[in-house]
């Protein structure tokens, strides 16, 4: 077997079937490269291996979502952690339905569907009508097992969900966004020897992928006023001689743009590990953030089997708030996840299960304290929300909102 020339020992190799399947990605990808002249920008490598229909990471039949690498999946969401996140969500987006006067809620990249599910039946359970729950999702394989898990698990409002192929011009109601905006192509900038280049993907003398720069300003790259901006205010606060790596978040500040310039009434909430501006782009983080995820292996490696493996950023708040904003929605709050939660009411959905049943409580319990551990989820995962329509706030944001801190 031809071993891949990113593979790290360590992790392991796919299967055959997998493996052939990233070939043929990798081939578009090279013919991507060569229809561009030797280059791609990075943003768009990362939109192919993420998204290329049947072959992308994420419109592919990996399995993705789960609890252990010997079951084929590559990482954990809290939704998958535990139930308790979904029953004590739930709590906050009653809140905003009620608050807006709407019935309908939409998620995207709703996973194995599992969010879905619980949100369903803790809404059943506290006494709230919905019309509809919309699911916005780019994967087959995801959509089937979605279908799958609300049927099981979504309760007597399990009928209420539907699935779109494209979103309405304008909506009334709850966007859901759970770890969606961290899987948002990201264009890559390197400093090198006091000088900015755009960094994208090349092809090396093996035909392998490889990083490549090119300078700002050439054929084929290109620099916004906010990216433009941005290096230079980077330039001001890091010593020249220090060589910096940032990622700029264009897709993912189009998507907030578009979300809440949809939202007629009501509220969106992103959930997602980052940062604000002052935090992500601060000097002795000269890596940037970029990671990539196999069989809950973390690694840095974004070339090594392309379509198999998930790459993310980590999410820059402070320009995700911006665009909201701009499109004349209100910044409903800003917090950690640990704080949202406990303002939500986590403990109060712990303590429903009987202690003295450890052979529940305790796994519950554990749980919940990686949702809030600020060594584990709490504190790198934040909560971010929009709205129209709501006067104050939700509890979820009432301590700890620091929405200041943007």
């Amino acid at each position: 077997m031809n071993r891949n020339a990113h593979e790290p020992a360590s992790l392991p190799v796919p299967p055959a079937d997998a493996l052939t399947a990233s070939a043929q990605l990798v081939a578009q990808i090279r013919d991507a490269i060569a229809a561009g002249g030797g280059w791609l920008p990075f943003d768009r490598y990362m939109e192919l291996a993420l998204y290329t229909p049947a072959l992308g990471y994420y419109s592919g039949g990996a399995r993705k979502f789960g609890r252990r690498a010997d079951d084929g999946s590559d990482f954990v969401t809290a939704p998958e952690l535990s139930p308790l996140f979904a029953r004590t969500l739930a709590r906050a987006l009653a809140q905003a339905l009620e608050t807006s006067g709407t019935r309908q809620l939409m998620e995207f990249g709703a996973g194995t569907g599992r969010l879905a599910a619980g949100i369903l039946s803790a809404l059943a359970e506290l006494g709230v009508s919905i019309d509809s729950y919309a699911i916005v999702d780019l994967s087959g394989e995801l959509r089937q097992r979605q279908h799958e898990t609300i049927a099981a698990c979504g309760g007597p409002l399990a009928s209420h969900v539907r699935w779109l192929d494209a979103l309405p011009e304008q909506f009334e109601g709850v966007v859901i966004g759970n770890e969606v905006l961290d899987a948002m192509p990201v264009q890559l900038f390197a400093r090198t020897g006091g000088v900015w280049h755009a960094r994208g993907v090349g092809i090396d003398e093996t035909g392998a992928l490889r990083f490549e720069a090119r300078a700002l300003g050439a054929p084929g790259v290109a620099l916004s006023k906010e990216d433009a901006e941005l290096l230079a205010e980077l330039d001001a606060q890091i010593d020249p001689v220090v060589d910096y790596v940032a990622e700029t978040h264009g897709a993912g500040a189009a998507f907030t743009r578009t979300v809440c310039s949809m939202l007629t009434r009501g509220a969106a909430v992103f959930i997602d590990y980052g940062f604000p501006r002052a935090e992500y782009y601060h000097p002795q983080r000269t890596e940037g953030t970029l990671m990539c995820h196999y069989r809950h292996h973390a690694h840095g490696d974004p070339f090594l089997y392309p379509g198999l493996q998930d790459i993310t950023a980590h999410v820059e708040f402070t320009r995700i708030a911006e665009v909201g904003v701009e499109t004349g929605a209100d910044l409903l709050g800003y917090t950690s996840q640990a704080r949202f939660l406990m303002n939500a009411g986590i403990t109060d959905v712990l303590a429903e299960i009987d202690p003295a049943d450890a052979a529940n409580f305790l796994p519950a319990a554990n749980a919940v304290q990686k949702l809030l551990s600020e060594a584990e989820m709490g504190e790198l995962f934040k909560v971010i929300a929009f709205s129209r329509g709501i006067d104050g706030t939700l509890d979820a944001f009432s301590r700890g909102d620091r929405s200041h801190t943007l």
